[in-house]
């Protein structure tokens, strides 16, 4: 579990082939804190430390992940959010995170208002229930608040020190970002379709007047 507060910027160095997917390593000051078995979210993907050495951590991306997330588009140099899991003794200053990415979306326009940015993401049509305005939402594993929600998009905006201090500094149109939405919002979903509820709120066959 993370908070979606990420605490460095690490730098892929290289990313090697496996059987079935490849091994990421990972320049990171925060690898000495780290040891074989430890959970690390990379750009908001939970991944297991097989290796931590001087300034270096080493995870496994399996089959799967490449498919639902964008680590397989990732290429030496590229700059990733780093965050260990939250200690049960810490402070929440996000909101709960996973680090099991539902979905790949990509940015459609970047914008400056005076200090601060306007990102606009894209979401596929699945999401869109477990979305909704004023909520939380992960971006590469940075916890953001929805400003303004549509069908198929929503926006956030960006203070200073969080453009400083994590990947979305360096951010274009048209990259792709790996989204979690609020877990409360799927146990919620969930149980309205266990329910046999629509996203009308009425169930199937149900008559309204």
């Amino acid at each position: 579990m993370f908070t979606g507060l990420v605490e460095s910027v690490g730098e892929l160095i290289e990313r090697k082939p496996t059987s079935g997917g490849f091994r990421l390593r990972i320049g990171t000051s925060l690898a000495s804190e780290l040891a074989p078995g430890d959970s690390v979210a990379v750009n908001g993907v939970c991944l297991t430390v097989i290796l931590a050495e001087e300034k270096q951590l080493h995870a496994d991306v399996g089959p799967e992940t490449i498919r639902v997330t964008t680590l397989g588009w990732l290429s030496p140099g590229s700059r990733v959010n780093l965050e260990r899991p939250l200690r049960a003794d810490g402070r929440v200053g996000g909101h709960f995170v996973q680090g099991h990415v539902d979905a790949v979306g990509h940015v459609e326009d970047l914008r400056r208002d005076a200090d601060f940015h306007w990102l606009t993401v894209t979401f596929p049509a699945h999401l869109a229930p477990c979305i909704v305005h004023k909520g939380s939402i992960a971006v590469d594993g940075i916890s953001l608040t929805v400003a303004g929600l549509g069908t198929d998009r929503f926006d956030v905006q960006v203070v200073p020190y969080t453009m400083d201090h994590t990947n979305l500094g360096r951010v274009q149109v048209r990259d792709r970002v790996n989204l979690e939405v609020d877990m409360v919002g799927k146990y919620v979903v969930r149980a309205a379709e266990l329910a046999g509820l629509t996203l009308d709120g009425v169930r199937p066959g149900e008559k309204t007047h």
